[in-house]
């Protein structure tokens, strides 16, 4: 089967296509060489993506050294730390099914042979990794990498410290000058989150799936190194499209577990679970929560990264990045050593192939065999409140049971103001609904409340629970993604002030501790309320949505 740019602009009855390209400065022997595209999200609108437009000629010139050419063309990024809390929030997750909308349509509207993708913030990830799924054509990840991390005295700094401190201020424990001093410290380059936020984690995942070269997720956005990613992803790209290595034979159940190990043993973002769902989804491959909780329960969580640990994505990459992660995963037998990576080669083959600087490391990767904990960072939860699961990072909490009184909000808009007035209190579980893909709709992220819970210093005292999801940098009690969320009818749509709710992360359990007669009575009497938007993207998507226990991708319907 010929390659799809040799039917679009090799022969006589496609002159018209070739002057288009002719246009552009490709000459006679451009013509039939491997055609790539480098579908880069960059944007100016934060630094996560600032600078990934200039990475797009280092993967050009990988490719020209492997005998193929290579086009760039854009997608979106919506930079979810300046919608947090707002409004905007609502888009970042609609954002990633846009992604991979849009560079399905550039890839096959333009007969590319494949592409590297070039992400950075949050949905750009998995939004270019589902169009990789979707469109299975040869394919590589390349991270932008991450800031570097800011200092405040010899306190080490990330974003999640100025929410943090946001809270504080809130109940008298910071001084604005100490807010302002934290703000202007915390995220001094530009490049995404620098704490095993969903970024990171995200890029961690793309290498354990094998789509993305070895390495590449921890180098800072600032390092020289990214323009060495850059050139080897272009010119492995070119040798996947020779070998005819698709996306579709690297993301297999096998890989999909792989990548459920290293974010269990990493304690990275809640998000990935979102984002694994919705790639196994685009790559036609059975993936359920199920799996998720099976694989923590045998995954040590072993490596000490923010927010559950003390350091940084640039302190991993001192001592070896992901690949020590890895290797001493393999090294256990808690990996599949045969799947598929994108050099064509197993990801065994890879990891022991790969040099690791021979540097100590246990402060920030301990062996399997002597973890941090001994099960993964993630807990999946059900029960009466989550019947199709909710989604608990145990990592980042040092409880594991709560049981408390009820505070409902719909919606997060109240629960700030109630925080700074003194209306949540220790023994609370502040419950906040109407946040899911659908009633939404985008499932924001509640990062500016948790924070502020923190900061305020009741993190180990009041806990969350919600039908929306969190940032990477959430830390403390917080559960998300509770499913059916509240628009739909969800237990979680019912709950009143007041009522007991457990979360036992043990026992896997999301309680709402009130008779099954008078919940069912309430699920009865319950009545949806009107949609927030019926007109525009946040429209389209709600009426689309899937399940949070789904991935919440946007499912046709058929």
């Amino acid at each position: 089967m010929a390659r799809p740019s040799v039917e679009r602009y090799v022969g006589v009855y496609n002159a018209s296509h070739r002057a288009f390209l002719r246009a552009i400065g490709f000459v006679d022997d451009d013509i039939g060489k491997p055609l790539a595209a480098v579908v880069v999200a960059w944007s100016e609108a934060g630094p996560c993506n600032f600078h990934t437009l200039g990475l797009v000629r280092y993967v050009k010139e990988g490719v020209k050294a492997r005998g193929g050419n290579a086009l760039a063309v854009p997608t979106i990024v919506v930079n979810d730390n300046i919608g947090m809390g707002t409004e905007g929030m609502r888009y970042s997750l609609v954002s990633r099914d846009l992604i991979a909308d849009t560079a399905e349509a550039q890839v096959m509207g333009h007969a590319f042979d494949g592409f590297v993708g070039i992400g950075g913030c949050d949905k750009t990830e998995p939004g270019l990794m589902m169009a990789m799924a979707r469109i299975n054509r040869p394919a590589v990840y390349l991270y932008g990498g991450s800031a570097e991390p800011g200092f405040y005295g010899d306190k080490k700094l990330t974003i999640e410290d100025v929410y943090e401190a946001m809270g504080g201020l809130a109940k008298g424990l910071v001084t604005e000058q100490e807010l302002v001093t934290i703000e202007k410290h915390a995220h001094p380059t530009y490049g995404t989150c620098a704490g095993l936020f969903t970024a990171n984690t995200m890029a961690s995942i793309a290498e354990a799936l094998g789509i993305a070269l070895l390495g590449s997720a921890s180098p800072a956005a600032t390092s020289a190194r990214r323009a060495m990613y850059a050139y080897e992803s272009g010119k492995a790209l070119v040798n996947a499209i020779e070998q005819g290595i698709r996306p579709r034979d690297i993301f297999t159940y096998e890989a999909l577990e792989n990548a459920i190990t290293v974010l269990n043993a990493m304690g990275g973002s809640t998000n990935a679970i979102l984002h694994l769902l919705a790639i196994a989804y685009e790559s036609g491959v059975k993936l359920t929560l199920e799996d998720f909780e099976r694989v923590s329960k045998k995954t040590p969580y072993i490596a000490s990264l923010r927010p559950a640990g003390e350091y940084v994505m640039t302190d991993l990459d001192q001592v070896g990045g992901v690949p020590l992660v890895m290797s001493k995963l393999l090294k256990a037998g808690l990996l599949n050593g045969d799947a598929l990576t994108v050099t064509g080669r197993t990801l065994a083959e890879e990891l022991n192939s790969y040099k690791l600087p021979d540097i100590r490391h246990e402060h920030i990767v301990k062996e399997p065999s002597n973890p941090i904990e001994p099960t993964g960072g993630i807990k999946i939860l059900r029960v009466t409140l989550a019947p199709e699961g909710a989604v608990l990072k145990v990592a980042a909490t040092g409880i594991t049971r709560f049981e408390g009184s009820a505070k409902p909000f719909d919606g997060e808009e109240g629960v700030f103001e109630a925080l700074e007035k003194g209306g949540i209190e220790p023994g609370d579980v502040v419950v906040i609904r109407y946040e899911g893909p659908r009633g939404g709709p985008g499932m924001p992220e509640m990062l500016r409340i948790t924070a502020a819970i923190v900061g305020a210093g009741l993190g180990e005292n009041v806990a969350m629970v919600t039908d929306g999801r969190f940032s990477g940098a959430t830390r403390g009690m917080m559960v998300g993604h509770v499913s059916p969320e509240a628009a739909v009818g969800g237990p979680i749509a019912v709950v009143e002030e007041g009522d007991k709710i457990l979360i036992d992360a043990e026992t896997g359990k999301l309680e709402l501790l009130i008779p099954e007669q008078e919940l069912q009575q309430r699920l009865k009497d319950y009545k949806p309320k009107p949609p927030r938007y019926t007109t525009g993207l946040l429209a389209k998507y709600a009426s689309l949505a899937a399940s949070a226990s789904e991935g919440a991708v946007a499912k046709p319907r058929l």
